[in-house]
């Protein structure tokens, strides 16, 4: 058959199923709603938290990322994976405990405030859009090149799809169709690996495969920074960045993670603290599969991708060429007239242009796998997109329907705060989609914003407001509109009001968009721990309720 029946094929039974459980599972309550009635086993929350962990920007864009940039792209690998152990291990379980739903729960009870409930909904407003106009890119890129229409129309099927599924069903909905969602990624993901690292190295594994010697004898990693090398470009495995930028990178996505209100709401779902550790666990492992594989893909998709078109003539170049560029996602232009394609990294005499996002979605075709292969990344790609949407979408309608609408109309019935849930949902969807049309960069630098915007704003208060009982609802208020303004207002100087000046000479310390929530976070703690120094302590309700959230005994039965 061919890709685009295989294609269709795939997405759609895969589509099918997703619906299937949305229906199937479709909330009934508000506590199904937002927290799939607190229900779920830790082994199926492990498997639904990697699905909305790992995005589109895990699955498409971070080795088509550490494919260009070489070593400065493992920030994300150190980032991302390091910032999940530090959700699992230090934050999630007393969160847990807690007891709360959301975010902007915990901040308002912890901080004995409705202010300080309401900045947090404003920061989780920020980070939810931002993340989730990454995911929308992605969707959009998966259905443009597949399904043969503009990215446009890809992004605005894809809001369809999450629309139904995440309005209808909720967390409980959204909960079974990741575990699902899951399962259809991970293995679309690894299939291609494995099948090219065969190619390439005769190895099956491809972490193995990454550090293997290719057919003429030479280490794959030694061939590629040779052939980088002679064409103008820095070696594969040297950095580029300054080691003060990849640090704040990293650290930046580590705390991220930690303060990202759609993956924390997760530990909600589960029954006892004690499966929420557990499904941290399982998560952790799930995660690792991918995230251990994607520094392998990426060198095989950048090694295949040159093999393959430089120093070709035009008439000769392969048609996975002729079919990416009906996306207008890679350019071929001769322009010296010599009939070759020219691969350089001066971009005045380059003459071809491969936008970042495809590399994994087009390294089957490159390496010239089955079609059914390439029909199946295109469902794993859908499944990592819209699996991360859904929950974004989630986070925002609870911020509007529980911590905006019921903070100020507590008496208001559950049936009137589902629907308005719903609707909050819906309207999500449609500014997501809007974002996804016009995103403000890749999907791996977009998500990188919304985990800079996380670090800076949710966790300073979240880890002081466990740790510390002595910072109070000012020191969190100040703390937390500190550093989402200054990390926002760095974001956008740089990259929508003077673009031309996005370069490591004109950036504060070195320090670029990406990192910048590092030093947002640093000026979070300041702003927190000075201004609560010079105001009164919290009530003493409050500083026995912080002494009982790190207390072990009775953990295991919960709060709420």
């Amino acid at each position: 058959m061919e890709i685009l029946t295989w294609t269709y094929l795939l997405v759609g039974v895969s589509f099918a199923v997703y619906i299937g459980i949305a229906i199937w599972t479709r909330a009934g309550s508000t506590k199904e709603f937002y927290v799939a009635g607190g229900g779920v086993s830790p082994l199926a929350n492990g498997m639904a938290t990697a699905a909305d962990w790992m995005s589109a920007a895990s699955f498409i864009s971070m080795a088509g990322l550490i494919s260009f940039a070489g070593y400065d792209g493992s920030v994300y690998l150190m980032g991302w994976t390091g910032g999940y152990v530090l959700l699992a291990l230090l934050l999630a379980p007393y969160l847990r405990k807690f007891g709360k739903f959301t975010v902007p729960d915990f901040v308002g009870d912890r901080y004995y405030s409705k202010t300080a409930k309401i900045v947090a909904v404003i920061c989780a407003l920020f980070i939810s859009f931002t993340y989730v106009a990454g995911q929308m890119r992605g969707v959009g890129i998966v259905f443009s090149r597949y399904l043969e229409v503009p990215i446009e129309w890809g992004v605005v099927i894809g809001m369809c799809i999450v629309f139904f599924y995440a309005v209808l069903g909720g967390m409980k909905g959204i909960t079974y169709t990741q575990v699902a969602q899951y399962c259809v990624l991970i293995f679309a993901y690894m299939v291609p690996a494995i099948f090219i690292s065969m190619q390439l190295t005769g190895n099956p594994i491809p972490q193995l495969g990454l550090g293997g010697e290719l057919e003429e004898g030479t280490y794959l990693l030694d061939k590629l920074d040779g052939v980088l090398a002679d064409l103008g470009f820095a070696e594969y495995t040297s950095g580029r960045k300054s080691m003060t930028d990849i640090f704040m990178i990293t650290l930046a996505l580590m705390v991220g993670t930690a303060g990202l209100p759609h993956v924390i709401v997760r530990f909600f779902t589960v029954p006892r603290v004690k499966d929420a550790r557990l499904s941290a666990g399982y998560a952790l492992v799930f995660i690792a599969i991918l995230y251990t594989t994607a520094p392998a893909v990426a060198a095989f998709g950048i090694y295949n991708a040159i093999n393959s078109t430089s120093e070709k003539r035009m008439d000769e170049l392969p048609t996975w060429i002729a079919t990416w560029q009906k996306t207008d996602l890679i350019q071929v232009e001769d322009k010296n007239g010599d009939g070759k394609v020219q691969y350089l990294p001066d971009p005045e005499t380059n003459e071809l242009n491969i936008d970042r996002d495809i590399m994994v979605l087009a390294s089957p075709e490159i390496a010239k796998l089955p079609n059914w292969v390439v029909g199946l990344v295109a469902a794993g790609a859908m499944a990592a997109a819209l699996s991360t949407a859904a929950g974004l979408l989630l986070v925002i309608s609870t911020s509007v329907s529980r911590d905006l609408v019921k903070t100020y109309n507590p008496g208001i019935t559950e049936k009137k705060e589902l629907r308005i849930a719903r609707i909050a949902a819906a309207g999500a969807v449609i500014l997501a989609g809007y974002f996804g049309v016009n995103p403000p960069g890749f999907v791996a630098q977009v998500v990188a914003f919304a985990f800079g915007l996380a670090a800076a704003s949710f966790f300073p208060v979240i880890i002081m407001g466990i740790f510390s009982s002595r910072i109070n609802k000012e020191g969190a208020i100040a703390g937390m509109l500190t550093g989402l303004v200054f990390t926002l207002g760095y974001i956008i100087y740089f990259k929508f009001i003077s673009p031309e000046l996005n370069t490591s000479e004109h950036w504060w310390f070195g320090i670029s968009p990406e990192g910048i929530g590092s030093l947002g976070m640093i000026l979070n703690f300041l702003i927190c721990i000075l201004v609560s120094s010079l105001t009164p302590p919290p009530p003493q309700d409050v500083q026995e309720m912080i002494e009982e959230i790190r207390i072990p005994r009775g953990a295991g039965k919960p709060t709420h």
